[in-house]
């Protein structure tokens, strides 16, 4: 990979022995690379709110209709 530099990203523990391998970061690094080119200036979280919201609007359902679904859901999972 030309033009390359190292970058320190927290993984977690149980895979970090994965990234020993050479051409295995090589890989992994052009992949980060790829993945990171498409989110440019975009926050790709909010970016995947806004498609999920799409499709449910082209369902039928409305703003209010997915606001009250996500309520829903964040009671049920923090309680």
């Amino acid at each position: 990979m030309t033009g390359a530099v190292n970058v320190e990203i927290p993984i977690s523990a149980d895979v970090a022995d994965l990234l020993k391998d050479a051409a295995r970061r090589e890989l992994i690094g052009r992949l980060v690379s790829r993945v990171l080119q498409s989110w440019q200036g975009q926050d790709p979280l909010a970016a995947e709110i806004r498609a999920a919201k799409q499709e449910a609007r082209l369902s039928g359902l409305s703003d209010a209709d997915i606001d009250a679904e996500l309520a829903a859901y964040n009671a049920e999972h923090r309680a």
